[in-house]
């Protein structure tokens, strides 16, 4: 169903309440109101699974002038529970293109407000940290929206990986188009077990075009399932969700990286470290969502700009003394990278992969790469 033109209110928990029109879908849909300042990209961020739970406000103005397409999906579907521009391009005009916005929106019952003061709704969250929404075509009394949001359950503590997780274990063989692909994938080399929190299509790709047969593992995998493949390495991708509210899958990261299996991390994957290494994670007041997040590699010095999507933290101050943070984020010197001194373990809270963009931290693909081709291999 839809209400294109329909009044649309968004409540925050706090008694704020921004007003806009439905320019696709209709309903009533709840989440973790948060923004993300990248300028190209909305497709990867409507289906990129760790905003599972949240609705997502886009600080670019114009959003949609270029339609979407199948290739551009890093998972099967729109994860984020609703969408909120400043506004919504009337026509897409791309030479790929293969449907609107709006039209992709309604096809999977998502939620889009937009004519919504986005940087009013920005400066807010900055302000007063990412809180619980209700986005509304259906109920017109703000007050009654305000209580909805302050009754709805939030992410901390919750365990969404699982949710978005594969149900079942599959084999991924696709190179695809994604950045740096080479004109043919490389053979085969390595055999590698990959534990979908909510991973991103593009990082399977990355990892076939440098030579991993990959085995994607659901969340609730145990370490006897992963290691009785007899992997040469162990990927643990991205997620929604608190990292500190999925103590089981801590422990199969931890029964696995004990064996000395090469291991590499990515956002979630990273605070699943964190905690496996014996650290902690907490939630950041508004968390880091964009294309232009600058991070110091602690070891060259170099500067990478990233794309990020999380809203939790790997606590530097809890990391026991085999633990070494590799990367920081000069924003706000948060974690940004782990690696363990013994263990062929690393980890970054930033996305490498990230399609649209930046590249910059396209070598961390390698560097994992590399560990498995230094590992003795029966």
């Amino acid at each position: 169903m839809s209400a294109e033109g329909k009044k649309a209110l968004i409540a925050l928990e706090d008694g704020t309440v921004f007003e806009g029109r439905a320019f696709a879908g209709a309903g009533e849909v709840f989440g973790e109101l948060v923004f993300n300042t990248s300028m190209t990209g909305y497709q990867e961020i409507l289906t990129d699974p760790s905003y599972h739970g949240q609705i997502v406000t886009l600080t670019y103005p114009l959003i949609g002038n270029y339609g979407v397409n199948p290739e551009d999906e890093e998972s099967a579907r729109p994860q984020a529970a609703g969408l909120i521009v400043g506004e919504c391009s009337r026509i897409a005009s791309n030479f790929r293109h293969a449907g609107t916005l709006p039209q992709y929106l309604v096809k999977h019952h998502i939620l889009g407000v937009d004519h919504v003061d986005t940087r009013a709704i920005t400066l807010h969250i900055r302000a007063l940290g990412a809180m619980k929404c209700v986005m509304s075509t259906a109920d017109p009394d703000p007050a009654s929206l305000v209580q909805k949001a302050k009754d709805s359950p939030g992410l901390v503590g919750r365990d969404l990986a699982t949710a978005v997780s594969t149900p079942q274990r599959f084999t991924w063989t696709e190179a695809g188009r994604g950045f740096g692909a080479p004109a043919s994938a490389a053979p085969a080399r390595f055999r590698v077990a990959a534990l979908d929190c909510g991973l991103k299509t593009n990082q399977l790709r990355m990892l076939v075009q440098r030579g991993g047969a990959l085995e994607v593992f659901p969340a609730a995998s145990t370490a006897d399932e992963i290691l009785g493949t007899k992997p040469d390495g162990f990927f643990i991708s991205n997620g929604p969700g608190d990292p500190a509210g999925v103590p089981q899958i801590v422990r199969t990261v931890k029964d696995v990286i004990a064996t000395g299996l090469p291991t590499f991390g990515i956002c979630f994957g990273h605070q699943l470290l964190g905690q496996a290494f014996g650290g902690r994670t907490y939630k950041l007041k508004f968390g880091h969502r964009g294309a232009n997040q600058p991070v110091m590699d602690l070891t060259t010095r170099k500067v990478e700009i990233t794309s990020q999507n999380h809203g939790f933290a790997v606590d530097l101050a809890s990391l026991p003394d085999d633990v070494e943070t590799t990367h920081i984020n000069l924003n706000d010197q948060t974690s940004e990278g782990l690696r363990h001194k013994r263990l062929p373990v690393f980890s970054v809270q930033y996305h490498p992969e990230a399609a649209p963009g930046p590249h910059d931290a396209a070598y961390l693909f390698d560097r994992f790469i590399a560990l498995m081709e230094q590992q003795p291999r029966p």
